[in-house]
């Protein structure tokens, strides 16, 4: 085969694939437009039943749904609440009793001592409340 008739057959080739393209654009063209005109509200309706049947019978959230679930992630959440109000009396209490060591050294307590004292009592009622509501809730 000759150089000239190589150039032929490439050139065919390129004829060849560019009338498959403008023939899978006309399909395409073609797909698009009966796809909008296919869905009447009553093939609308009848999809979205059947899908919801379908998910229905799959359940996919079986697992979410149920009591026992919920009760553990109610636990866990309110054990992660716990810990988190359990650190913050833990550190009013520290630093009421720096508070008091520094106070107990002047005699007099100053104005940064009995600042802090007022975050801390304010911290601890916190704390407390929390754990109240958690009680009356009847969460550990």
């Amino acid at each position: 085969m000759g150089f000239h008739e190589l150039i032929d057959k490439v050139q065919q080739a390129e004829n060849a694939l560019e009338a498959r393209e403008r023939q899978a654009a006309a399909d395409w063209r073609q797909v698009k437009s009966s796809w909008g005109s296919l869905w009447t509200p009553g093939r609308i309706v009848i999809a979205g039943l059947a899908s919801g049947f379908v998910i229905g019978q799959a359940r996919p959230l079986k697992g979410v749904t149920t009591g026992q679930s919920v009760l553990q992630m109610a636990t866990a959440l309110a054990g992660l609440f716990a810990s988190g109000s359990a650190h913050m009396a833990a550190q009013g209490a520290e630093q009421a009793a720096d508070a008091a060591d520094a106070s107990a050294g002047t005699g007099v307590p100053g104005p940064a001592v009995a600042a802090d004292a007022g975050d801390e009592a304010k911290a601890s009622a916190a704390a407390f409340d929390a754990e109240r509501v958690y009680r009356e809730a009847g969460l550990p």
